[in-house]
């Protein structure tokens, strides 16, 4: 009775705010000379500060960044943050995912415009379905933000990637904006997209964009059979990797005041698109095909009743479907077909309180009803009520930064058949800090602790036969140690900044899949236990030559060693004790360089990666070899009256190298894209 009332408690307000129309937004900047007054925002120049001044690890993409990184979907452009592994199957349909710092998919947190995206049933967000079309900034955080004013969710997580879309700007006396992109390349891309914003008042304006995406995914690549000392090959072409993508928002922005905001946005994507398989000689046949499609309306609100008070609220309903096919299965159906279907429902409300001109906390409550169903025999149905609340401090002065915070979780699970997995409760801390030294150096020493869990997925706890209902929750402790540093050197130097920082993470209770003693049936068991000690350096640097020139380069660096140490018995099924975990390179780099000019910009990107091993055994059977792949663009800015037209065309992977980043899924070759684009 008590969860059915939670569950009308949480819908009918979650409804109030979606009908309320005396709420407002977020900030909208409507005119550009205008300050608003928004706590735990920082505005800077065109050179990004932040990341110097964060007590925790910070990486940040603008828009201007990301048309330097040859990136098509956001899964592109994290590829260059360094500490950050992406799964890749290769091709534009191909799942992908982030994993922070070897911590797992599971244990990053993938933020949209201020609220966070949810996958009960894996656990994990498939980053490949964002576009960069309508992506004003990408930033990701390690540990958690400096900002304490925000969801409690996003304290519940080892890592953070936020996608902030585009939000409505206008200048004075003009009220519409309009902008269209066509993209198109090799193996059969055709991607257009289309952008309006209009501007109804001084309070309130929307905007609405949308695009589609077609690829036959088609590219060539090398087939290596035999033994080694044969090394016989072929060229063949990838085959079943169509895909097609839609996806529609809306934004409805309010602002009646500079203390008062609201924001409204409803999103659809769909996609469809087939499963290639492992490229193993005579075996290339596949037909399995995927299904997704995935909606939600979500709601923010802000007001600052006085210097001391402000409140904050969310709301967000979220539904998604998944349809999968193999028409090819051997058994009295002749297929496997299966539906999948989850909902959320959720609410946030936050406030903070300014004790001091450098003294604030913050408190934060979510709640939230995630439900599974599925057209399997004997599914579960589960759902999961979470209640999270977190209570943050912060304080800074021009030499110190400190921040910290205590969050509280509480989960309560329920099925239609069979058992649940229980409910649980956590506390878990955080604490960061950053001192500065030198009064007129921009050089800091940064710490920060966290101790962190993740729940198993529905797919962990309850799919048939391999789901384990016992499962505990994985935990992860995580130390971060760093040193920054930014100068504006002098005017041929404008701007200089470099990163350092060097972390341990500690998982207990690791869930993994592990064999029965029957070695065809496998079960979810928390058997793991991994070690990981690395290092992360970033650097980055603006030449201005002439005053209509610059010059801007950067990069980073990380090395990882991260361990299984779950057991150091050689007995043990396939040991791996103090083996590097798999998909993890110990050594990995990216950089860009950029050529802003009058006439025509220029840039090119790397990305590099040391060997690796499919499987936790570090042995010759399952090692991937390094890579590195280089891009290169040009483009070119046209203003003709009030229209703005920009033109541009990259060349992928230059050196046509089909390296894997999973086992037996090679990624494409060289390819060319272009595009134009024009904005009135």
């Amino acid at each position: 009775m008590k969860k059915r009332t939670f569950n009308k408690v949480i819908f009918a307000v979650f409804s109030c705010q979606l009908l309320s129309i005396s709420l407002f937004a977020q900030q909208q900047k409507v005119d550009t000379t205008h300050t608003y007054s928004i706590p735990e925002i920082t505005v800077s120049d065109i050179y990004q500060t932040r990341e110097i001044r964060s007590t925790a690890p910070l990486q940040v993409f603008s828009k201007d960044a990301l048309k330097n990184l040859h990136a098509l979907q956001v899964s592109d452009a994290v590829k260059h943050f360094a500490g950050v592994t992406v799964k890749d199957y290769g091709g534009i349909g191909g799942l992908k995912t982030v994993s922070i710092r070897s911590l797992g998919a599971q244990h990053t947190a993938i933020g949209y415009d201020g609220i966070t995206l949810t996958d009960c049933q894996t656990g994990q967000i498939d980053i490949g379905r964002f576009s960069l079309d309508n992506v004003d900034r990408l930033s990701l955080n390690n540990g958690q933000s400096d900002n304490i004013f925000q969801p409690a969710r996003f304290f519940a997580s080892a890592g953070i990637l936020n996608i902030q879309t585009l939000t409505p700007l206008f200048t004075k006396g003009k009220k519409t904006n309009i902008a269209g992109a066509f993209k198109t390349g090799s193996w059969g891309l055709i991607n257009p997209s289309l952008l309006l914003e209009q501007q109804f008042n001084k309070t309130w304006s929307m905007s609405a964009n949308g695009e589609w995406m077609s690829s036959d995914g088609h590219y060539p690549y090398t087939l290596h059979y035999g033994n080694a000392a044969e090394d016989l090959s072929s060229r063949e072409k990838r085959k079943n990797t169509d895909v097609q993508t839609f996806r529609a928002e809306a934004g409805l922005y309010g602002n009646f005041s500079d203390k008062e905001q609201w924001r409204l946005k409803g999103y659809y994507f769909q996609s469809s698109r087939g499963l290639p398989k492992a490229t193993t000689f005579y075996n290339d046949h596949s037909t399995q095909h995927l299904w997704d499609k995935n909606t939600f309306i979500q709601s923010q609100y802000k007001k600052e009743f006085s210097q001391q008070w402000v409140f904050q609220t969310s709301a967000k309903w979220n539904w998604s479907y998944q349809r999968y096919l193999d028409p090819d299965t051997k058994n009295s159906f002749k297929k496997t077909e299966n539906s999948y279907y989850q909902q959320e429902y959720y609410l946030s409300a936050s406030v903070l309180y300014r004790l001091l001109s450098n003294l604030s906390f913050s408190l934060s409550t979510d709640g939230s009803i995630n439900t599974m169903n599925a057209d399997l025999a004997n599914f579960v149905h589960p759902t999961r009520y979470s209640w999270l609340t977190a209570f943050a401090g912060k304080y800074v002065n021009d030499w110190l930064t400190i921040s910290a915070s205590a969050l509280a979780t509480v989960i309560n699970e329920d099925v239609k058949k069979g058992g649940s997995a229980g409910n649980h409760r956590k506390l878990t801390p955080y604490v960061s800090a950053a001192f500065k030294p030198f009064r007129h150096e921009e050089f800091r020493v940064r710490f920060f602790y966290k101790d962190i869990f993740r729940l198993a997925s529905f797919n962990d706890l309850y799919y048939e036969e391999v789901g384990n209902t016992q499962l505990k929750p994985e935990k992860a402790k995580q130390y971060n140690i760093g040193l920054t540093y930014n100068k504006n050197v002098c005017p041929f130097l404008p701007y200089l900044s470099a990163t350092i920082d060097a972390y341990y993470n500690k998982v207990t209770d690791k869930i993994i899949a592990y064999p029965t003693k029957n070695l065809a049936v496998w079960s979810m068991k928390n058997l793991g236990e991994v070690d990981i000690k690395g290092i992360d350096a970033t650097g980055s640097l603006s030449l201005q030559p002439w005053d209509k020139i610059r010059i801007n380069l950067s990069g980073n660096y990380t090395y990882q060693r991260a361990l299984d140490v779950t057991s150091p018995d050689p007995n043990t099924y396939e040991s791996t004790y103090k083996h590097q975990i798999a998909y993890t390179p110990r050594v990995s780099a990216s950089g860009q360089a950029g050529v802003e000019t009058p006439w025509i910009n220029l840039s090119y990107s790397f990305l590099f990666s040391g060997k690796r091993y499919a499987l936790g055994q570090n042995i010759a059977e399952n090692r991937l070899d390094s890579y590195s792949d280089h891009s290169i663009s040009a483009n070119r800015d046209f203003l003709i009256r009030k229209i703005t037209t920009s033109f541009s065309v990259e060349v992928l992977n230059l050196l046509d190298k089909n390296y894997e980043i999973v086992k037996y899924f090679p990624m494409p070759g060289r390819s060319v894209r272009a595009t134009i684009k024009i904005r009135y």
